[in-house]
C-alpha cells in the first residue's frame, strides 16, 4: 500500500493506491476513510491497481470549513480532478454509503470516465429521493439526517470520547462477523479524532440538504440531482448492487424500479449483512466484483 498526495481541485487530497492493471476507485462513506477498504484492496491489487482517497473532510484530506464547499458538484469534481492527477481515462468503481451518493453522482455527470459502476446498499440518487419524500419506512429509517444537519451533531457523535461512532461502526459490525484488530480500531479512532473530520463528514448531508420531510414543511429529499439532464438519468454501463439485508439506515425498498435507470444492473444481496457490509463480509464482496469484472 502506497501513500500520496495530490493537489487538485483546491484542496490536498490523501489518497493510497495498491497494485496494478484495470483501475479500481474506491469512494467511501460517513464515518469512513480509506481503510475501511483495506481488506478489498489487499485481495483486489494482486489483479488491479487499486485507488482509495480520504474524501474530501475526512482524515488526511483538507477539509474546508464552508458547508457550500461540500455541495455534490464539488465531491464528483475532486474524484474526476484525481483520475486527470493519476492519468487515469476511465476507471471501475465501487462505493458504498455517502461515497455511493457521490459515485452514482459521478457516472451520472461523467459517464464517459467509467467502465463499471459497483454501488453498496445505495440505490440511484433520484430513488432515494422518492423514498425520502413518500415513503415512511425510509423516513423514519432516515431520522438520523435531521440530527447530523443539526448545530448538535459534532457533540453528539464526539461525545463520550466518540462513543457514537464506535458502536455504531466498530462493535455493530464485530457483532455480525467483522474482524477489525486493535491495530485497526485505532486507525479508525485516529481518523474521526482528525481536526475538523466530523465537521466534514456532517457537512456532506447539510450540503446536500438531504433528508425525510422536516417540521418546517420541507418535503424531503436532496439537491444530488442538480445539473443531471432527464436525458442523463440512466446509467447505460455495467451496474453491481450489494446489498447487505439487515441495514437499518438504507432499506430494500428503495432498490424498486432500479432496472430503469439501471438496464444492466446485477443484485447480490447478503441476508446476515448489515450497513457495514465490507467490513462483515471482505471476502464475499470481493468475490462479488472479480465476478463483476471478469463477467461484464
Amino acid at each position: 500500500m502506497e501513500h500520496h498526495y495530490a493537489d487538485i481541485n483546491g484542496i490536498r487530497m490523501h489518497y493510497v493506491t495498491h497494485g496494478a492493471g484495470e483501475p479500481i476507485l474506491f469512494i467511501h462513506g460517513f464515518p469512513e476513510y480509506w481503510g475501511a477498504w483495506k481488506k478489498l484492496m489487499q485481495d483486489l491489487g494482486k489483479d488491479y491497481f487499486v485507488i482509495a482517497p480520504d474524501m474530501r473532510g475526512y482524515n488526511l484530506t483538507s477539509k474546508p470549513k464552508e458547508v457550500e464547499a461540500y455541495h455534490i458538484k464539488h465531491l464528483v469534481e475532486d474524484l474526476r480532478a484525481l483520475l486527470e492527477h493519476l492519468k487515469i481515462p476511465k476507471t471501475n468503481i465501487v462505493s458504498q454509503d455517502w461515497g455511493a451518493l457521490v459515485g452514482w453522482s459521478f457516472v451520472l455527470r461523467h459517464p464517459e470516465l467509467v467502465t463499471r459502476f459497483t454501488t453498496i446498499n445505495i440505490t440511484h440518487p433520484l430513488l432515494f429521493d422518492r423514498e425520502l419524500r413518500e415513503n415512511p419506512r425510509q423516513q423514519l429509517a432516515a431520522q438520523y439526517m435531521h440530527v447530523f444537519r443539526s448545530s448538535q451533531a459534532e457533540a453528539q457523535i464526539t461525545g463520550d470520547d466518540y462513543a457514537w461512532p464506535k458502536q455504531a461502526v466498530l462493535n455493530d459490525s464485530r457483532a455480525h462477523g467483522a474482524i477489525l484488530t486493535e491495530e485497526d480500531m485505532a486507525e479508525w479512532i485516529s481518523a474521526w479524532k482528525q481536526p475538523g473530520c466530523i465537521t466534514g463528514g456532517l457537512n456532506y448531508y447539510r450540503a446536500a440538504k438531504i433528508g425525510p420531510p422536516d417540521s418546517q414543511g420541507n418535503p424531503g429529499g436532496s439537491n444530488l440531482m442538480e445539473g443531471v439532464k432527464p436525458e442523463n438519468y440512466v446509467v447505460n454501463k455495467p451496474v453491481l448492487f450489494i446489498h447487505g439485508e439487515q441495514d437499518t439506515y438504507l432499506l430494500k425498498d428503495g432498490q424498486q424500479g432500479l432496472e430503469k435507470y439501471a438496464p444492466q444492473i446485477t443484485f447480490h444481496r447478503l441476508p446476515d449483512a448489515t450497513h457495514w457490509v465490507v467490513l462483515e463480509k471482505p471476502k464475499e464482496v470481493s468475490q462479488f466484483i472479480r465476478d463483476f469484472m471478469r463477467n461484464t
